[in-house]
């Protein structure tokens, strides 16, 4: 990108809200262009809000990708849904995410019915389009557009990149003129170290979401950069109880070792050199309800 004067160039925040599991996290990292938020098809995986930053001309567009909306019953819970409210709240812009295969259900129903009590307008955006009729994908414009909050359309797939060309031009033209809040070669406003930690989370998630849905976190302990300019990272999955180790051990230590050759895969592609990744796995009893680990994630214990 050629340099932007920074009297012509533009920034602004937009919040990607919607129920658990619409592809806010395929969205955002479609829209950024590369990774920044953890996918998984088991729903509530992104536990806080995650900036990604997207440039389009001469805008810079930070988006908010915050964890699915949804009923909260635990601590945890309660304290990611506060963190999606407060992630569209601070934003200049809200983007609702709809899973059009499960069309107007009770979750975004209720997502609308809070935007409507902030009084907040908010560009509709219905995912996953190439798996609905057409008929019925008119029919759920028609029943979403006649809540009265929404100033755009668009129709994408997340996953196949459909439509993300056209959502995020308009993005761009959205956000007013202003400087930019991040250097532009930069994707997100997550720490290397927390990246990684979320990668490594999100392999074990994929491997073990049958076992141990949301019984553990990853932490990096350390990172060293190398002579060679490789680098070192350490790092630690908690879980709650003793018996939970042998699982993410698996027989023969080979469920930790997938999920290690898996995650410094990916950590190399996206760091562009080699990487020597170690993960011990400890016990933490009762993490989810310690005020410390919510501090680190960015979330509010009282919620």
């Amino acid at each position: 990108m050629n340099e932007v004067p920074e009297t012509d160039q533009r920034c602004g925040f937009v919040a990607v809200v919607g129920a658990p599991n619409a592809g806010k996290s395929t969205l955002v990292n479609a829209l950024v262009g590369t990774k920044v938020s953890i996918v998984s098809p088991k729903v509530q995986t992104t536990r806080f809000r995650v900036m990604g930053i997207a440039m389009v001309d001469d805008a810079q567009v930070v988006l908010v990708d915050t964890p699915g909306i949804f009923s909260p019953k635990k601590r945890l819970e309660r304290a990611m849904v506060a963190a999606a409210w407060n992630g569209a709240a601070d934003a200049d812009h809200v983007c609702l995410l709809v899973d059009a295969s499960r069309g107007y259900d009770d979750e975004t129903r209720a997502i609308v019915e809070k935007l409507k009590e902030a009084n907040r307008q908010a560009i509709l955006v219905l995912n996953k389009v190439d798996l609905v009729k057409r008929e019925k994908l008119l029919g759920l414009t028609a029943q979403l557009d006649a809540e009265g909050i929404f100033t755009n359309v668009f129709m994408i797939s997340a996953l196949k990149g459909d439509g993300i060309g056209d959502l995020l031009a308009h993005l761009g033209k959205m956000v007013a003129p202003g400087p930019w809040m991040f250097p532009e070669d930069q994707v997100s406003d997550l720490p290397q170290r927390l990246l990684a930690a979320e990668i490594t989370r999100e392999k074990a998630f994929l491997a073990l979401y049958q076992e141990l849905p949301y019984s553990l976190y990853v932490e990096t302990e350390k990172w060293e950069e190398k002579e060679d300019g490789s680098a070192r990272i350490d790092q630690v999955i908690y879980v709650e109880r003793e018996s939970q180790k042998p699982i993410v051990l698996g027989k023969g230590g080979r469920q930790i070792k997938a999920i290690g050759a898996s995650a410094r895969q990916e950590l190399e592609e996206l760091l562009e050199r080699r990487v020597h990744l170690f993960i011990h796995i400890k016990v933490r009893e009762d993490w989810s309800e310690k005020r410390g680990h919510y501090s680190e994630l960015g979330l509010d214990f009282d919620s």
